[in-house]
């Protein structure tokens, strides 16, 4: 693998960008691999990448149905914090938030990592209580955050209206050290330094079945034929229910839609994130001045990977109520997730009943941020049987009742 550099640039301007190399291959798949992770989005990749890179496994192959990065990691708002209450879940989003600050560097690739900072506001006495008790939990935890008050977040976002004719700002949960990221670049970043390592990501792959003996996973069945392997991962989001059925097992989780929107491009005027959970809206200033806006998810089950009018409605009103700047600006386009959601609001980082088969899922409309984190815990757990990253987010905590439940901790599950 060539490496990316100011000088590469220049030496392939001089030949009008004809010896670039493909940053990563197409490969024919083999018969048999140590290691098959379905599921070529953020997730999967970082799972490959840091199989490879902290345990020296890199017979892998990561199989995607569509095209890489196709899924929610090319459909989300790119926003990374790691300001959770409960002590697991910062541990894995703090762990992800430090990895994102190096990994330009460590994957050669610029993911444009912007540490801007990110503000939740308190709109309610409810969640002023609930912010300060994050803050202080947050400090236990070694995670950098405080409470702000509505003079501070006026002085950091000016053009927030702090008396809103329903929920008046009251503070603020800021953490400096939070941001954004280019999703696709992400992606992007992982697969080419995968292929590097001799790995192969293998798109247009789709699995139709999970092959087992003696209760011990395989391979799988393709539409480009079966595959043997040693160890499965799977790592497919919204559609992970139906590959736990094809393993012969069960998964807490439902399926629905998350919406985003993206605003025609303006002039900067708004250079940190801001999270309104009351009101349900969320919003940041891309590189190239459009308005990223997002919102909750569906309130029913289903597939959709599109846009609705209701969501626009329900998001904006509350958004122009809280920034009325934005009251006179067009709509660029409209996009859809499929999210899996847990009881809990956290994820599954788990073994599962079929051997040697593991599943990464339930994350929410919270995966992104959680990228390396997660590939770090489950490349640990897929490697040597236990990660202290996943140890909590196992399948048993339900049947057991140990609930991580972010839902009610924070109000809010992005």
């Amino acid at each position: 693998m060539k490496r990316y550099s100011a000088f590469a640039v220049a030496r392939e301007a001089l030949r009008y960008h004809l010896g670039w190399e493909r940053a990563w291959a197409s490969p024919e798949p083999r018969r048999k691999y140590d290691i098959i992770i379905i599921g070529a989005g953020g997730h999967g990749l970082a799972t490959a990448y840091y199989l490879g890179k902290n345990h020296g496994i890199t017979n892998v192959a990561i199989l995607e149905k569509g095209w890489l990065g196709g899924g929610n990691t090319g459909r989300n708002t790119t926003i990374i914090r790691s300001n959770y209450l409960q002590d697991p879940s910062a541990a894995i989003y703090e762990k992800a938030r430090s990895l994102y600050e190096s990994m330009s560097q460590d994957l050669n690739f610029n993911v444009m990592f912007s540490p801007r900072g990110v503000i939740m506001l308190a709109q309610t006495e409810h969640e002023v209580r609930g912010y300060k008790r994050t803050a202080q939990a947050n400090a236990l935890q070694g995670v950098t955050t405080e409470f702000i008050s509505p003079a501070r977040v006026k002085e950091i976002v000016p053009i927030i209206n702090l008396d809103g004719p329903r929920y008046p700002v009251l503070g603020g949960l800021s953490q400096a050290r939070g941001g954004t990221a280019r999703h696709d670049a992400v992606a992007w970043g992982y697969a080419r330094a995968c292929s590097a390592m001799g790995m192969h990501v293998i798109q247009k792959c789709e699995v139709t079945g999970i092959r087992s003996e003696n209760g011990n996973v395989t391979g799988v069945a393709t539409n480009r034929g079966d595959i043997d392997c040693d160890k499965l991962g799977i790592v497919v989001a919204g559609h992970s229910g139906h590959l736990a059925d094809m393993a012969g097992f069960r998964l807490p989780i439902e399926s629905v839609a998350l919406q985003a929107l993206v605003s025609e491009p303006i002039k900067p005027c708004m250079d940190c994130v801001v999270m309104a959970n009351t009101v349900h809206g969320y919003m940041s200033q891309s590189d190239k001045g459009e308005m990223v806006i997002g919102g909750g998810a569906d309130g029913f089950n289903n597939f959709t990977q599109r846009g609705s009018f209701h969501h626009i409605e329900e998001t904006v009103r509350a958004l122009c109520e809280t920034f009325p700047m934005i009251q006179r600006l067009k709509m660029l386009r409209q996009w859809g997730g499929i999210v899996d959601m847990t009881g809990d609001r956290s994820p599954i980082l788990s073994k599962t009943p079929l051997g040697n088969c593991f599943i990464n899922c339930g994350w929410g409309t919270g995966g992104f941020k959680a990228i390396p984190g997660s590939g770090w815990g489950f490349a640990e757990l897929m490697a040597r049987g236990q990660s202290p990253l996943c140890d909590a987010f196992s399948l048993d905590r339900f049947r057991e009742g140990r609930f991580i439940d972010e839902s009610v901790a924070a109000g809010v599950a992005h």
